[in-house]
């Protein structure tokens, strides 16, 4: 049975067998079996056909298989913001306030939390008291990914600066019961914020400060894999980090 769909778009259009195989990519008498045989086409021949027919291949050709539809999104995926700027620092607060198991921090700097909500340390002590186990990793500032990502983002040595701004804002936290701060030298590829089940991943963006980059909102369902990945991040560079002693 001949395509007759595809054969009275190639007359209208001007195609011969031969000028629609070479743009295929194939020979001519299979474009011939196409059209009086209603054969088939592998999948990149019809995708190259139907593009300069500019019809749709799966309509040419029903019998070709479509891909399976790819999932939209996770459904451990809570919310988007395009930049962490759009996000309060209320919503990392209250994140921190409702755990009842862990609170854990992995970042290099992120003084901003500190210098919007200067009672930080009194609500990381209020979980700990509760029983909530506090891990605070944070960038070494002699570290050369440190001072990498400083270039990166044309920062200079701020990033270094804010590194050791963190660790003294963090200080008064040591020796206490449920807390630990580490520092870590690791390239940071997405800075981490997680309250038992919930997290917060600040993407870093090539030249990009972290403020201007993307915060993804993930929830622990048990049907997907995408926060246990980040989760078993943290636990990778925690076990590599370096404790902060009291001084």
């Amino acid at each position: 049975m001949p395509n007759e769909r595809l054969k009275s778009i190639m007359v209208s259009g001007g195609w011969t067998y031969t000028s629609l195989a070479e743009k295929a990519g194939v020979d001519t008498k299979s474009v011939e079996r196409w059209a009086n045989q209603n054969r088939t086409p592998r999948l990149v021949a019809a995708r190259l056909a139907a593009e300069a027919l500019g019809e749709d291949m799966f309509t040419l050709w029903p019998s070709l298989r479509r891909p399976r539809a790819a999932r939209a999104i996770s459904p451990e995926v809570v919310a988007l913001y395009e930049q962490r700027a759009d996000l309060p620092v209320s919503a990392f607060v209250g994140l921190f306030g409702q755990a009842t198991e862990r609170i854990d921090v992995l970042v290099y700097a992120a003084v901003f939390l500190h210098e919007a909500f200067p009672r930080l340390n009194d609500l990381l002590r209020e979980r700990a008291a509760k029983g909530c186990t506090v891990r605070i990793a944070l960038g070494d500032a002699e570290s050369e990914n440190v001072r990498q990502r400083g270039r990166e983002e044309k920062f200079g040595h701020g990033i270094e600066s804010r590194c050791r701004l963190a660790l003294l804002h963090y200080g008064p936290l040591l020796g206490t019961s449920g807390i630990e701060v580490r520092t870590h030298g690791t390239t940071l590829y997405n800075s981490l914020y997680r309250a038992d089940d919930q997290m917060l991943v600040n993407a870093h963006v090539w030249g990009v400060n972290a403020f201007g980059a993307p915060v993804w909102h993930l929830r622990r369902t048990g049907t997907g894999t995408l926060f246990d990945t980040y989760a078993a991040s943290f636990d990778d560079v925690w076990n590599a980090a370096r404790p902060v002693e009291e001084s």
